[in-house]
């Protein structure tokens, strides 16, 4: 078994300089390059089986103007040296129980690539090691170590010898230390964090005089204060000042004086504790010490950068990773005292990069001072504000002092303000006091470059006064009828400007605008009215919002919101506006219907904004969720009868929701962001960006009734929906809403505030700067109205932070974060990549496709490319409220080879089940696969419980159950039958009806009567083409059951009814002797005259054991019938026109892994794959009466908790997924196996790391492989082996003929 990839929690980072990174996950030592651009450079495997939790670069004395040193996630300053060549650097690299040298090769200047390699052997230690120095006046390679029984060794890391070894009197166990090392052994010093929550200081070249030993050394200061054990400790030699980092949530600084150098002291007598910085909402693991700031990172995943000078507030907090919190943490030099680079590696695998402002560009202010700062603009008249908008769209470099805003008081004046200063600029003549709305665009001048920024105003007595910001005098009255304006809407649409105004009795007027040049030179408005909508009859109708689409077949769409929370669609153009004028013979204004409604889809509260990217729309309202939509076009859906005029069968579809955060209900709208991209393709993907939005094409989906995939209709052109398919992926986005009284800007992903604004809550005219074409930079500030006053959350003197790099309030993310806690579950989906048009190969792949489940709450869709072992998280999904302890994945179809559809259903805590289905595609513009996921149903037990009739003489769900495993029974058409584990000691049959979109209990049953922790599957068919279907189920008191479920899944095609009696088992088998976690089944068929088959179970325990069951089964029809003296004493409930199964062979491992055995899977007939909580991931080979193990490898990957297995055939790449629903295969044994006996085996243990598997080459009578045995399949060579806990690793499996 080879690694391929690894994304595992960052531990250690590293500045050098300020030109590289280097980060340490597992074993591997990562490096970047910070310039031009960060991007990752080279990497290498240095520790073998130990993880990296420190990196130390060799320093330059010559360059030490500042002794800086600091403990376990240190800052490497003082400059670097190379050893021999000048650009070589070497590095020490320690973790575990391990140290080792590595070399760094540089050359900037001649473009050569940046590269590693070690240096001599792993140096193994007989303790772990805490932190690592350099003695900076040697020359050769000795290395101080401090180990965690509170010891220091002095280490010649060439050779592996320990030269001097001395512990503290006091050996207690320590959680951090430090070295402070100098020039020789004698002036170091240690500084060590105790179990007993004290910081302790000694000097190893010491001898206690109390005790005479030479190997003890005494304690010289000891320092008292924190509640909690010390996780981390750095040390600013200039001014004599320790901080330390604890478990207590804060952070301490103490001063304690000179430490080491000349004769080696440990500073002051009675070292003071200056302050206590409490900020942290978890434990806090690291700290970094400068001058002016504390850098300090914990679990709860944020970087606080404190001003511990004056008054030791919190001026930054740096927020990028998931949940899990941040485990290491390195903070740059700064060139010149400027800026600093700040770097931090997440118990996501992430790892994020920030710049910082140093010490000569700091300014005196606080987070709080950031965040709650308003400036009153200070409007001159004393007249109420009414509205408050954007002077038109801000310019593509315009600054946040340079942005311009119109305010409309209730007299009807008009003001801008513009570089500071308020101006007057229109008085209408309308009656504005008692209500009024505005609304401001940016049109381009006919003929001409040139812009000019429109305004409309709308009163209660139905006018609307349109004029140019420029010159008001220019502008046009524009009347609807009687009755008040209720809102104003600018589109733009092919680069024509529409303005749409809701009127009284639900009717949308619209108006296409222009603005012209006379022979004066003076602006004309040219005004061109459209038929209007006319919106659903209900309480409040008005609209909201509204998008225009262009499409290629049906001409101009309209996608409108309504206050009662409705969505709808009209036509504007095509066959179909000429079918109403033509065939339907109506007048020429008369207000256009809606083609299709999604009636209150955002609840009664309405919806707020609509707005349309690559090909998708995003709907936000008042319920507190954000919808994905598309355009569908369905040929056989004409279900709302009063459309009839509908005929091309177009209508909006839900593709997910996307909910806020808690609290926060009350959504205004959605803002994209760009994906971190190379430097080399962004100006390609910008471009790709002003193509599309300046074509403005809207492709529609074609799809029929019964399509669940993404298919081309004869309607549309091939062209067409190739080109859908390409265009309509989901983008990432931020939410903008209101959270209690502040207006906030919130990270759907990252679960984190971006913003907030202490505004005073909704029911209030607002504006956000910057929010040029619907993309949000990192930064901003909010103009609203409070109290009458026009009020700025920034001033406008003070630039915001550009949009460059690293300045983004989630940093520049060098490699993308997973998931922040662990992983419970894996389903492997396929392979995408390799798109072929025509003889040009257009892709680079392949890339496997997985979808992970974790303790977080979340599911992450991940492609990983096993050549660069690269992994990209396509989609994160976060509508489970609990942990997602299991998947399945059903209805997989890809064609053609660079599209992938799947149907995956997740289950977990709080009894919760999710169906979605993935379409994976190759996205061209990025050049990496891309998902879109749409969601199918979702259940709860406790919701199904509400539904029921009678519901008063039964026991109500416990909403505490949790669903332990899923497993995919049956695939109908349009239906999957699925087998749920439940905690409640339930076995429950579900089916998934994806046209319909619901999830329905068929039966349950309790015979186990504990909690079942497993199922699967299998399938079986006869010589005459009957088909059957067995479940196997375990539960923790270590038994297994088996079910044959072939009646339910016929009945579940003709309708199963819920009150239907479930089976009983037809055969329990004792395996273990405590839970049985997982198991995996096969099937072999006997010989020609025999009518039945073997099944082979494959389990694995809690108790670590693994164990393998052989079934004989028995056909109903034409089967011999085996003696009663062959039928072992064991609970059987069969009947003779059923499957008969009888126990016909068991085999026990019982120390197959040294902890309780987690995930089992079947890589082929015959081989197994299993992992534990131990890390080891075993290769079983299963004969007919014997277990050996045929291969072992220590995986990187802690608390391992899933697993997915397939194999890869070269040439058709046919792949089995996760073996969940094996079949017979086509084998024939060489000879009878015997009876049913009972046999413990131990199995016989190869060397801890194989790389590839020998093959047995006995082979049968009929040429063909006999089960269990590894000879070469046709077409295929390769296994793989994803295993996922604290991070995942894929691991590549080969086998070769012997």
């Amino acid at each position: 078994m080879e690694p391929a990839a690894l994304l595992a929690p960052v531990t250690a980072v590293e500045f050098l300089q300020e030109i590289l990174l280097l980060s340490g996950d597992g074993p591997l030592l990562t490096v970047y390059s910070l310039h031009p651009r960060p991007k990752r450079c080279s990497s290498l495997s240095v520790l073998q089986h130990y993880r990296i939790h420190g990196i130390r670069p060799r320093c330059k004395a010559a360059l030490s103007s500042q002794a800086f040193t600091s403990g376990t996630c240190s800052v490497g300053a003082n400059g670097l040296s190379s050893s021999r060549q000048p650009d070589s650097y070497d590095l020490a690299v320690f973790g575990g129980k391990a140290v080792r040298l590595v070399r760094l090769h540089v050359d900037l200047e001649h473009g050569k690539p940046v590269h590693l390699e070690t240096l001599g052997p792993l140096v193994e230690l007989h303790d772990w090691a805490l932190d690592v120095r350099w003695l900076s006046g040697d020359q050769c390679s000795l290395l101080c170590v401090a180990v965690a029984h509170n010891s220091a060794l002095l280490l010649d890391a060439t050779t592996g010898n320990v030269l001097v070894q001395r512990s503290c009197v006091e050996g207690c166990l320590l959680y951090s230390a430090l070295l402070v090392v100098h020039s020789s052994w004698g002036d170091t010093v240690l500084v060590g964090g105790t179990v007993f929550n004290q910081l302790v200081l000694w000097k190893p070249s010491e001898v206690d005089t109390q005790t005479n030993s030479s190997d003890k050394a005494p304690v010289e200061r000891r320092l008292l204060g924190h509640t909690g054990v010390i996780f981390s400790i750095s040390y600013l030699q200039p001014k004599g000042l320790l901080a330390s980092a604890s478990d207590d949530r804060s952070v301490r600084l103490w001063e304690v004086g000179a430490l080491g150098g000349a004769g080696g002291t440990c500073g002051h007598a009675n070292p003071t504790c200056l302050r206590v910085l409490y900020g942290h909402q978890a434990r806090v693991f690291s700290v970094c010490l400068f001058p002016e700031n504390v850098f300090s990172a914990g679990e709860d995943g944020a970087c606080l950068v404190w001003d511990w000078a004056s008054e030791g507030k919190v001026v930054r907090t740096l927020k990028g990773h998931r949940a899990g919190g941040v485990r290491a943490l390195a903070v740059s030099e700064g060139a010149g005292g400027e800026e600093r680079w700040v770097a931090t590696g997440g118990a996501d695998g992430g790892v994020r990069l920030w710049k910082v402002e140093g010490a000569e560009g700091r300014k005196e202010r606080t987070e709080e001072s950031l965040t709650g700062k308003l400036v009153d603009l200070r409007l001159p008249s004393h007249v109420v504000p009414k509205v408050v908008c954007r002077a038109g769209r801000e310019n593509e470099h315009e600054s946040w002092s340079q942005s311009r805003f119109v305010v409309c008081n209730e007299l009807g004046h008009v003001y801008q303000f513009d570089q500071g200063k308020w101006e007057m600029i229109f008085q209408c003549t309308l009656e504005l006091q008692s209500y009024c709305m505005m609304e401001t665009t940016t049109v381009t001048i006919q003929d001409s470059t040139h812009k000019v920024n429109l305004c409309a105003l709308g009163n209660i007595g139905g006018f609307v006064h349109v004029f140019s910001i420029s010159q008001p005098q220019f502008g046009q009255v524009l009347m609807t009828g009687s009755g008040k304006i209720h809102s104003l809407v600018w589109q733009e649409a092919g680069g024509d400007v529409y303005l749409l105004a809701s009127g009284a009795e639900g009717l949308v007027f619209r108006w296409l605008i222009k603005v012209n040049l006379d022979g004066n030179s003076s602006m004309v408005l040219s005004v061109d009215t459209r038929r209007p909508f006319l919106l659903p009859p209900c309480a409040k109708r008005w609209l909201t919002a509204a998008v225009p689409l262009l499409t290629t077949s049906q001409g101009a769409l309209w996608v409108c919101g309504d206050r009662r929370g409705s969505l709808l669609l009209y036509q504007d153009g095509g066959r179909r506006g000429r079918d109403l004028q033509e065939g339907l013979e109506r007048p020429k204004d008369s207000p256009l219907p809606p083609l299709s409604r999604l009636f209150g889809v955002h609840g009664k509260q309405g919806v707020t904004s609509v707005r349309k990217h690559k090909g998708l729309l995003y709907s936000t309202g008042r319920d507190g969720c954000v919808r994905v939509l598309r355009v569908c076009q369905t040929r056989e859906r004409l279900e709302e009868k009063s459309a009839a005029e509908n005929t091309a069968g177009l209508h909006l579809e839900v593709l997910r929701v996307q909910r806020a955060c808690k609290g926060m209900e009350w959504i205004e709208g959605v803002l994209f962001l760009k994906p971190d991209a190379p430097a080399e393709e962004e100006e390609e993907e910008e471009e790709e960006e002003e193509e599309e939005d300046a074509g403005d094409v809207f492709y529609i989906h074609h799809k029929t009734e019964k399509q669940s995939l993404v298919e081309k209709e004869s309607g549309g052109s091939d062209e067409e929906a190739e080109k859908t398919e390409s265009t309509a992926r989901e983008a990432r986005f931020v939410i903008l809403g209101f959270q209690g009284v502040h207006f906030v800007v919130w990270d759907p992903l990252r679960q984190e505030r971006l913003l907030a604004v202490p505004c005073g809550g909704g029911h209030r005219s607002w504006t956000l700067w910057p929010s040029r074409e619907g993309v949000w930079r990192g930064h901003g500030a909010v103009v609203f109205i409070k109290q009458g006053s026009i009020l700025a959350s920034q001033p406008l003197q003070e630039a915001t932070r550009s949009a460059g790099e690293a300045q983004s309030a989630g940093g520049l993310s060098l490699r993308e974060g997973v998931h922040g806690r662990g992983i419970g579950c894996v389903c492997r989906l396929g392979r995408v990549g390799g798109v072929t048009r025509g003889s040009q190969v257009t892709a680079h792949g392949p890339w496997e496709v997985a979808v992970t489940g974790g303790e977080d709450t979340s599911l992450a869709v991940l492609a990983v490319h096993p050549g660069t072992g690269a992994v990209s998280v396509l989609s994160v999904i976060t509508d489970h409220i609990s942990s997602v302890r299991t998947l399945a994945a059903a209805a997989t179809r890809q064609d053609p080879p660079w599209m992938l559809s799947a149907l995956l259903v997740s289950a977990g805590g709080r009894a919760q089940m999710q169906c979605y289905r993935l379409q994976v595609g190759w996205d061209r513009q990025r050049r990496a696969p891309s998902c879109q996921v749409i969601q199918v149903a979702a259940h709860r037990l406790d919701e199904q419980w509400e539904r029921r009739r009678n519901r008063h003489k039964t026991v109500k769900m416990d909403p505490e159950t949790r669903y332990m495993c899923i497993t995919v029974l049956d695939e109908k058409p349009d239906c999957v039958l699925l087998a749920l584990a439940c905690s409640d000691g339930a076995l429950r049959l579900f089916s998934v009806c994806e046209s319909s979109r619901c999830i329905d209990l068929l039966w349950e049953t309790f015979h186990h009567q504990r909690c079942v922790l497993s199922v699967a599957p299998c399938s079986l068919e006869d010589r005459t083409g009957s088909r059957y279907k067995l479940l196997f189920s375990a539960a923790t008191d270590g038994k297994i059951a088996a079910w044959d479920l072939t009646e339910a899944c016929c009945s579940s095609a003709d309708g199963w009814s819920s009150a239907a009696a479930p089976p009983i088992p037809c055969l329990n088998i004792p395996a273990h002797q405590s839970g049985v976690n997982s198991m995996a089944v096969w099937t072999e068929s006997l010989e020609q005259h025999e009518d039945g088959c073997l099944v082979t179970v494959a389990s694995g325990g809690d108790d670590g054991q693994l164990t393998v069951t052989t079934i004989r089964v028995r056909y109903p029809q034409g089967g011999s019938q085996t003696p009663e003296s062959s039928v072992p004493q064991l609970t059987q409930f069969q009947r003779s026109d059923r499957l008969s199964l009888q126990v016909h062979h068991q085999v026990h491992v019982p120390l197959a892994h040294a902890a309780p055995l987690t995930a089992l899977k079947l890589l082929k007939s015959g081989l197994l794959v299993s992992t534990s909580a131990d890390q080891r991931v075993c290769l079983w080979r299963v004969s007919s009466s014997s277990v050996s193990q045929c291969g072992a490898l220590c995986s990187h990957v802690a608390d391992a908790a899933g697993l997915a297995v397939w194999e890869e055939e070269e040439g058709k790449r046919k792949t089995r997924f996760d073996a969940e629903h094996p079949r017979m295969v086509g084998q024939t044994r060489p000879e009878s196996v015997p009876q049913t006996e009972r046999t413990v085996m131990t199995a016989s243990h190869s060397q801890s790391e194989v790389d590839c598997v020998e093959p047995v080459k006995t082979r049968s009578d009929t040429g063909e492989t006999p089960a269990g045995c590894m000879g070469q399949t046709e077409g295929g060579e390769t296994g793989w082996v994803l295993v996922c806990g604290q991070g995942f690793q894929l691991l590549q499996v080969r086998t070769t003929h012997g």
